[in-house]
């Protein structure tokens, strides 16, 4: 990249009021990571092609690795352990060379799309690829794709001009730092409507509709009978699972505990519930579903994420204490197992008067997990 490529791409611009921010960026960046388009990114003067594996054609493939440049396939450490990959580098984000005449089914399987392959050398996978340290570009490939809810693997194809690429293909272009800044960010939560809700628990019932300021997609605080805020309020963080909630899933306990919780508030008189839209752990639920698929081959939920490339929890707790701060509840007694809700929510200014345990919902075919949570997650069951 030359000397006036790299000045246009870390001088400062001009903004308009119309130009879109950086976090209106990054979400252009996710919708097309969604989509299988390529995007931008560029950091300290270099510059690349980035695709989410789980999205790519195969005549995107053809394309990115027909050009004479070396792609390189960027995974999580976590997935590289449950290949039974050894002598890791120190590093979440490990990269390799993508080896000469590798197929789109053999990247699709590293990346594990049909959550099937336990190690590398069983099936299609012949090839044992040498992984080394991600730099910042393959750190924020690998974030932008758990952002999006897809699998954490990507294809980096090093280019000399980012820009120049960028306007050739009428491609997305973000700084990578800022990828990772922005991501890392928490986010404002806008109230965008509310109205009065008479529920089976409680007539008197009103339900709060919050917005990201990254325009992503909404959480809600629901009332159930008048809180007082001026004493500690009973409350509930409660992510949204589809499976627990709606379908009456007797592999967890969530629908349950989201039952429990308005009963006992409704029994109290008043509480408030916090519905975060953050299924799976955060990791949404397409890959909720892999992670069950794992499970039904003998893994745990911990070791199913893992396998996945994901982290044991990606939720953003965050996000509720921001919701009860604009509610205007400053203290509250948490219905939670969780101790990381407690942390999180002291963490965050709002005073945690008393921990409610929630001991519900237990059965034999969610025996594991609620013992996995236990062991390795740190809930308080009993």
């Amino acid at each position: 990249m030359n000397a006036l490529n790299l000045a246009r791409l870390t001088e400062k611009p001009v903004m308009s009021p119309l130009a879109p921010r950086g976090i209106e960026r990054l979400m252009r960046l996710k919708g097309d990571l969604r989509l299988g388009v390529p995007v931008v990114l560029v950091a300290n003067g270099t510059a690349a092609l980035v695709v989410a594996i789980e999205m790519l054609s195969t005549e995107r493939y053809a394309a990115l690795t027909n050009g004479g440049s070396l792609a390189e396939m960027v995974v999580t450490r976590h997935r590289a352990e449950m290949l039974g990959l050894k002598d890791l580098p120190d590093a979440d984000a490990l990269r390799m060379t993508i080896p000469p005449h590798s197929t789109l089914a053999w990247l699709m399987a590293l990346a594990d799309t049909d959550a099937g392959v336990r190690q590398l050398g069983a099936g299609s996978l012949a090839v044992t690829p040498r992984l080394i340290a991600g730099q910042t570009i393959h750190h924020a490939a690998v974030a932008l794709a758990k952002s999006a809810q897809l699998l954490p693997s990507a294809i980096v194809l090093p280019v000399e001009d980012g820009q120049a690429e960028a306007l050739r293909h009428g491609l997305s272009m973000m700084d990578a730092a800022e990828v990772l800044s922005e991501l890392a960010r928490e986010r404002v939560q806008h109230p965008v409507s509310s109205a009065l809700l008479p529920m089976a628990v409680s007539e008197a019932g009103r339900v709060h509709v919050f917005r990201p300021d990254d325009g992503g997609i909404e959480h809600y605080a629901i009332e159930i009978g008048k809180p007082d805020l001026t004493a500690p309020v009973l409350v509930r963080l409660h992510s949204a699972c589809f499976t627990g909630d709606v379908l009456g899933s007797l592999k967890c306990d969530c629908g349950p505990q989201l039952h429990a919780s308005c009963a006992a508030m409704a029994e109290k008189g008043a509480g408030v519930l916090l519905y975060l839209n953050q299924e799976g752990r955060g990791i949404g639920l397409a890959n909720k579903m892999r992670a069950y698929a794992l499970q039904d081959q003998g893994f745990d939920t911990v070791e199913a994420n893992h396998h996945l490339g994901f982290n044991d929890d990606e939720r953003d707790f965050r996000i509720g204490a921001a919701l009860l701060s604009r509610l205007g509840i400053a203290s509250v007694r948490l219905l939670t197992n969780n101790p990381a809700k407690v942390a999180m929510l002291r963490a965050q200014g709002i005073t945690v008067a008393e921990r409610v345990p929630l001991e519900v919902g237990k059965t034999s075919q969610n025996a594991s997990y609620l013992a996995t949570k236990a062991a390795k997650s740190g809930h308080l069951l009993k």
